[in-house]
C-alpha cells in the first residue's frame, strides 16, 4: 500500500521487527516503516484487545506524520585486510565478516577478485546477469553474487551452474521462498541433481551423501553457498530476519545427486517424473524440507522376501502417518516429502514387481490419518481457518490422505548401497520446482583446468 502512496502502519509482534524491516526493504521502502508492536499474547485467539485500543494515537501518528522514502542502495565495496601473515589476515577477515553479519559463523574463504573471476568461468551468463531479488530483504542476486558466495564457501567454477539453477528455482514465486525465509519453522532447501553434471563435479549419491564427506565436497559447498545468499542477500539472520525457533540443517542445506546407475529397469528419475527433464540432461529439483528421519527396516529373518518388503513399506508409511500441519501447505500441488531409498532396496522392490508408482500408491494409501487424530491435533481447525491448499471436499475425507494424489510423494533412489535404511525428508513445500542446468562452453575443459589448479595449491 505504501508503494501506491497509501499511508500504512504495521501491527506486529515485538519479536518480528527484524522480519518486517527485511520485508519492506525488499520492496524498496525505508526499513523504519511506521510500526506499532505488541507482545505475542495480543495475537492469540480471544486475546484482550484493550492494549491495542489504548494506543490508537500511535496508529494515527503513523498514518498522518510518517512518510516513506526509497532506500538508497549502496554500491558494493571492496574490503582490504592486511596483516603480518596470511593466517592472521584470514583471522581478521573472518572477524570482520562476523561483525558485518555476513556469514554462517564458520570460517570463510576470502572472495578475492582472482578467486571470484575464476569461479565465474563456470557461468554461461555474464557476471552482471540478474537472477532475482532474494527475499525478504530483497538483495539483488546476480551471477557475480553467486560466485562470491561460492568463493566464501570454498567452491569451484564447475559448481556454479548448479548453484545458479538452485537460486533460479528458489525465486520461483510458487515456491514461496519469501515465507520460508522468515518463518518460525525450520525449513531448508533440498536440491536433488540429476544428469552427467553430478558425476562431473563429484556430487555424491552414495554413502554419507548429506555429509560430511571430504571426498565429495560439492554438495556441502553448493549448499553452504546457497545458505550464505539466503543470509547475506535475503537477510535471514536468526531472530531478526528469520524467526526459526530451532533452525536445522542450515549450514550446508541438503544437496545430493540421484543414483542414476542404481535405478532398476523401468524406474525413472525423480527430475524426469516430476519436471519432465529428460534423462541424460542436467537438471535439479528444489523442495523445502522441515526435517529428516532415518527409518530402520531390517527384517527378523523369518519372513519371505515379499513379506519383508511389505513390512518395510508399512514402517515407512507409519512414519508418514502423523497429523503434521506442514503437509497441508503442499497438499494439492506440492509434496508431503521425499522418500530416499538405496539402490539395494529399489532392486528388491523391482524384482518383486514393484514400480515407483505402486510404491507411492502403497505409501499414500497406508499413511492416511484418521480424522479423529486430525481433530485432536488441531489440524482440522488449521484447514478451516487458514489459506491452505486443501479443497473443501478433501477436508471431509476420513481417513485423510497426506497428499491429494500418490504422485505428490517424492521417491528418489540415492544413498549408500545398504538394505536396512530409508530416509524421509519431511516436506514444507507448496511447490516442488524443477530447473534444467545450463553449462558454459567447454565445460569438460574447465573441470580439467580446475583440477590442475587445485592440485598445484
Amino acid at each position: 500500500m505504501e508503494t501506491l502512496g497509501i499511508p500504512t502502519v504495521v501491527l506486529t509482534r515485538r519479536e518480528f521487527v527484524g522480519v518486517v524491516n527485511n520485508a519492506v526493504s525488499g520492496i524498496g521502502l525505508a526499513p523504519d516503516i511506521a510500526m506499532v508492536t505488541f507482545q505475542t499474547e495480543t495475537f492469540l485467539p480471544d486475546a484482550d484487545l484493550t492494549p491495542v485500543q489504548s494506543r490508537r494515537q500511535e496508529f494515527y501518528a503513523g498514518l498522518t506524520q510518517w512518510s516513506s522514502t526509497r532506500v538508497r542502495t549502496s554500491s558494493s565495496r571492496m574490503l582490504s585486510v592486511e596483516d603480518a601473515t596470511y593466517a592472521s589476515a584470514l583471522d581478521r577477515f573472518n572477524a570482520q565478516m562476523i561483525a558485518d553479519l555476513c556469514g554462517d559463523s564458520l570460517p570463510l574463504l576470502p572472495p578475492t577478485v582472482e578467486r571470484v573471476n575464476w569461479i565465474l568461468r563456470g557461468s554461461p551468463q555474464p557476471r552482471a546477469h540478474v537472477l532475482g531479488k532474494f527475499p525478504p530483504r530483497g538483495g539483488i542476486a546476480t551471477v557475480e553474487a553467486c560466485a562470491i558466495a561460492l568463493a566464501m564457501a570454498g567452491g569451484r567454477p564447475e559448481y556454479l551452474p548448479v548453484l545458479i539453477a538452485a537460486v533460479e528455482a528458489f525465486f520461483e514465486p510458487s515456491a514461496t521462498g519469501e515465507l520460508l525465509q522468515a518463518t518460525s519453522g525450520n525449513p531448508f532447501p533440498v536440491v536433488i541433481v540429476s544428469g552427467p553434471i553430478a558425476k562431473q563435479i563429484g556430487l555424491s549419491s552414495g554413502f554419507g551423501m548429506l555429509g560430511p564427506d571430504s571426498r565429495h565436497p560439492a554438495g556441502a559447498r553448493i549448499g553452504r553457498a546457497l545458505r550464505l545468499l539466503q543470509q547475506n542477500l535475503g537477510g535471514a539472520q536468526p531472530g531478526t530476519g528469520t524467526m526459526a525457533v530451532f533452525g536445522y540443517m542450515r549450514f550446508t542445506n541438503a544437496v545430493f545427486a540421484e543414483d542414476e546407475d542404481g535405478l532398476p529397469p523401468g524406474w525413472n528419475l525423480h527430475t524426469a517424473e516430476r519436471h519432465g527433464i529428460r534423462r541424460g540432461a542436467n537438471g535439479l529439483s528444489l523442495m523445502f524440507a522441515n526435517g529428516a528421519e532415518n527409518i530402520f527396516r531390517l527384517s527378523a529373518k523369518k519372513e519371505s522376501k515379499e513379506e519383508e518388503v511389505v513390512q518395510g513399506l508399512h514402517r515407512i508409511a507409519q512414519t508418514l502417518r502423523v497429523p503434521n500441519i506442514h503437509y497441508m501447505y503442499g497438499y494439492s500441488h506440492g509434496t508431503p516429502g521425499v522418500l530416499v531409498i538405496s539402490s539395494v532396496i529399489a532392486a528388491d522392490l523391482a524384482a518383486l514387481g514393484w514400480t515407483k508408482h505402486r510404491v507411492k500408491e502403497f505409501l499414500w494409501t497406508h499413511s492416511r490419518i484418521p480424522r479423529s487424530d486430525l481433530q485432536a491435533a488441531g489440524a482440522i481447525a488449521w484447514m478451516d481457518n487458514l489459506e491452505m491448499e486443501v479443497p473443501a471436499e478433501a477436508k471431509q475425507l476420513d481417513p485423510w490422505p497426506i497428499a491429494a494424489k500418490p504422485e505428490n510423494i517424492g521417491l528418489v533412489v540415492a544413498g549408500g548401497a545398504h538394505p536396512s535404511h530409508a530416509l524421509w525428508l519431511q516436506g514444507y513445500s507448496p511447490r516442488v520446482i524443477g530447473r534444467e542446468i545450463a553449462l558454459p562452453d567447454a565445460f569438460d575443459q574447465l573441470i580439467a583446468e580446475a583440477n590442475t589448479r587445485s592440485e598445484g595449491m
